[in-house]
């Protein structure tokens, strides 16, 4: 039989775990205490208390612990690193260097002790035995930066200046976006007083550190030099971006065009950056101009048919778009020859710069759409990877053996996608699977080191393509769920591949892939329609209820009143605080029905992150409230992005929730309802228009679920003049909130899923890539 104490004390490691990585050090202590109460030798537990005494710097009690550690097992050299930091902080310089000397024996592979025992030796002037150890971490891991930066900084404090540069080049054609390599490789070039390589290093550390005003200084340094490249002005143009100064950086490119006017980059940073503005008329002219000019050239004829509207004015312009769309993305398939080895390379290029992300948010069934697409994905990626797109085989696994699932997204942060599948992975049975986690994004925060937590391998590879491949090709993993394919481009691209045998999407971006190397969608029971798998490309698998295990948000004092907001005090406030495209132009007319209904409402929105779509959107409504002789002033209200504290506070200040229709909420309908906040929405015939409708029925409040838009009005009004059936649908959100949270029957229903289909691999065919 096994040990019931086992299960505890995982469950108590787990719980440690989490509160020491979210900085609850003495709650942390305390499981890692009542681990030792019943195991007084686990060494699990005893590392973990020793990391707790170390942050509040009681570092002989850490020695003790570790020194117990070793008597238990000294075969670890990470034991022997942590007690090689411990002498290091109580001063004792021997012991520290022979603690470290006993981690690199034990460790072959480990390049921590090397490279601490290279600062050490650094730091006391024997230069020649730190280059050394640096060296023996270099040839270690090739692959990991910190070898070479360190030894590059050895180098260039000995003055050693060309020695440095040459190693920080060789660490940047592996890592060419680490902004510490990159700073010292410019702090390298200003020591050979070459100002404008410095200029150029120094610019790009600064950008990659999201120190966009810093770079932007550094670039305008270069603009009347030889360096004065294309790339510059690119690099100049996205800093202007990520400051949200659009207009800035079409300056920048129109003014980069007479000096490059062969650089096709350019023009299609021009396409993107007049798309951004919601200026699409002026993006398809340049679409245009940029064919003529470039008329054998994928990348453009690739920004032409992807231009679609954040915003649309009119509904006309949608069906306009989409017939667009849908020609240019047939005269595109038609036009692409993938047996040339330029354009297939092209072809490549082109899908890595975006998506179609905001098809989906006209309202209209994007099966044919996505299939057509996907498919084209497919065919680029196998013309350009043929080894990759290969089936894989599955061998049987034995008894004993755990199933690797692995889980991969460039959104595993506070984010949509981190926070609704994070509980996928926290209360996974880690007996029986092994979690393998790859993040492709750029920025972390402390949902990813939770993810990191919960996985047995955590990989964070930002950048290119194949690194990313090859590790999850190397890990084997049995199981890929793709949590977000449609959101980045990248993903899209892997997706389009063979890298796991079996290969999964879930609905970060809740539509169909269309990718026939996409063999399940994993969806939820409540968010579906019947015969819902007559919407997806991939065999439909549904989760029971939700399908999340998600955590509940906690309960906030109210700390700010409506006039902190700029709000009035007395309005009936009707909060609206989806994404700004997903409001179509009908929407308008909804709320004009309403104010000439409830005359003291108040609509509240939340900015778009780019200034112009909010202005293009405020203008929209302007126009809709004046055709039916209402006033905007006094009924709308756009306010700037909100920090997640202040969000949660205006949800607790308004009266009621608005979803919108063809795309609804999600995440944002959680949080609403968390804070008793009644929602209208509409029931609607795909995924993506039934999510806050799904949650409600969770919830068992079908009174504010509209089955059509007169429905949607009748509801809206209805609880803006019923006071007292607003309060009653507010106290039955909070009766029955239960239910939305710590749902964890998704989590052996998902498990089971994956058995199963681990099972069945060698009797029923996936899908094969064509």
């Amino acid at each position: 039989m096994n040990d019931p104490r086992s299960s505890i004390i995982q469950g108590l490691y787990a719980s440690a775990l989490a509160l020491e990585q979210a900085g609850y050090f003495e709650s942390a202590q305390a499981k890692y205490q009542s681990i030792l109460e019943l195991d007084k030798d686990n060494i699990q537990a005893l590392q973990g208390l020793a990391r707790v005494y170390f942050y509040y710097e009681k570092y002989d009690q850490v020695l003790e612990i570790l020194e117990r550690c070793l008597l238990l097992d000294g075969t670890q050299g990470s034991q022997y690193y942590s007690l090689g930091w411990v002498w290091e902080k109580l001063g004792n310089i021997t012991e520290a260097i022979s603690a470290y000397k006993w981690a690199i024996d034990l460790d072959k592979e480990g390049i921590d002790g090397c490279l601490k025992l290279g600062d050490l030796l650094a730091e006391l002037g024997e230069f020649q035995t730190a280059q050394f150890y640096y060296q023996q971490g270099i040839d270690r891991q090739p692959y990991t930066a910190r070898g070479y930066l360190k030894l590059g900084n050895l180098f260039l404090g000995q003055n050693r200046v060309e020695d440095a540069i040459a190693l920080y080049e060789t660490a940047l054609n592996i890592h060419p976006h680490d902004s510490d390599l990159l700073y010292q490789m410019g702090l390298a070039f200003r020591v050979n007083q070459n100002s404008e390589r410095a200029d150029f290093y120094l610019g790009l550390a600064a950008e990659f550190q999201d120190q966009y005003e810093t770079a932007i200084q550094f670039y305008h340094n270069i603009l009347q030099t030889p360096l004065a490249t294309v790339e510059i002005y690119l690099r100049l143009g996205n800093c202007y971006q990520n400051l949200e100064q659009w207009w800035e950086a079409v300056a920048i490119y129109e003014q980069a065009l007479p000096r490059f006017p062969d650089g096709i980059e350019l023009y299609l940073a021009l396409i993107s950056a007049w798309q951004n503005l919601g200026e699409i008329q002026t993006a398809l002219q340049i679409a245009e101009q940029s064919i003529d000019r470039f008329p054998n050239h994928i990348s453009v004829k690739f920004a032409k048919q992807s231009l679609l509207p954040i915003l649309y004015d009119h509904s006309p312009e949608i069906f306009k778009y989409r017939q667009h769309f849908t020609e240019e993305l047939v005269k595109l398939i038609e036009q692409t020859d993938l047996e040339d080895s330029e354009v297939k390379q092209q072809a490549l290029t082109a899908i890595a710069r975006g998506t179609h992300f905001y098809l989906q948010y006209q309202g209209y069934d994007d099966l044919e759409l996505q299939k057509q697409y996907g498919g084209f994905v497919h065919r680029i990626m196998q013309a350009n990877y043929p080894e990759w797109t290969k089936p894989l085989l599955l061998p049987p696994l034995t008894a004993s053996q755990k199933i690797k699932v692995g889980y991969i997204s460039s959104h595993l942060t506070w984010h949509t996608v981190g926070l609704v599948f994070l509980g996928w992975l926290r209360d996974c049975d880690r007996t029986k699977f092994e979690i393998h986690c790859y993040y492709t994004g750029k920025e972390t925060d402390a949902i990813t080191n939770l993810f990191q937590l919960y996985s047995d391998q955590f990989y964070h590879n930002y950048g290119n393509l194949e690194p990313i491949v090859e590790q999850i090709l190397a890990d084997q993993v049995q199981i890929l769920v793709f949590l977000d394919i449609g959101m980045c481009p990248q993903l899209t691209q892997i997706a389009g591949l063979r890298v796991a045998p079996i290969q999964c999407a879930a609905w970060g971006h809740p539509i169909t892939t269309g990718l026939p190397t996409i063999d399940y969608f994993i969806s939820a029971e409540l968010l579906e329609p019947p015969r819902a798998e007559n919407h997806y490309s991939e065999r439909l698998f549904c989760l029971p209820n939700l399908g999340i295990n998600y955590a509940q948000p906690p309960l906030l004092e109210l700390q700010k009143t409506r006039l902190d907001f700029g709000l009035k005090e007395d309005a009936i406030l009707y909060l609206s605080c989806q994404s700004l495209f997903k409001y179509l132009p009908d929407f308008d007319l909804i709320l004009v029905a309403i104010a000439k209904q409830i005359k003291s409402a108040q609509f509240v929105f939340i900015a778009h992150w780019n200034a112009a779509i909010t202005e293009k959107f405020k203008q929209r409504l302007n126009r809709s409230f004046a055709e039916h002789n209402l006033d905007i002033q006094e009924y709308c209200v756009i306010l700037p992005r909100l920090d997640k504290l202040d969000y949660l506070q205006l949800n607790n200040l308004a009266n009621i929730g608005l979803d919108t229709l063809q795309f609804t909420g999600f995440l944002t309908t959680l949080d609403s309802l968390s804070c008793c906040l009644p929602l209208v929405t509409c029931e609607g015939e795909w995924m993506r228009s039934r999510q806050s409708a799904g949650i409600l029925n969770r919830l068992g409040i079908t009174e504010t679920i509209a089955q059509n838009r007169e429905d949607y009005i009748k509801i809206a009004i209805k609880l803006g003049l019923d006071l007292e059936w607003r309060l009653a649908i507010r106290e039955k959100i909070k009766q029955n909130q239960w239910k939305l949270y710590e749902d964890k029957s998704c989590v052996p229903a998902l498990e089971k899923f994956y058995q199963q289909t681990i099972h069945n691999f060698n009797n029923i065919p996936l899908n094969p890539p064509n």
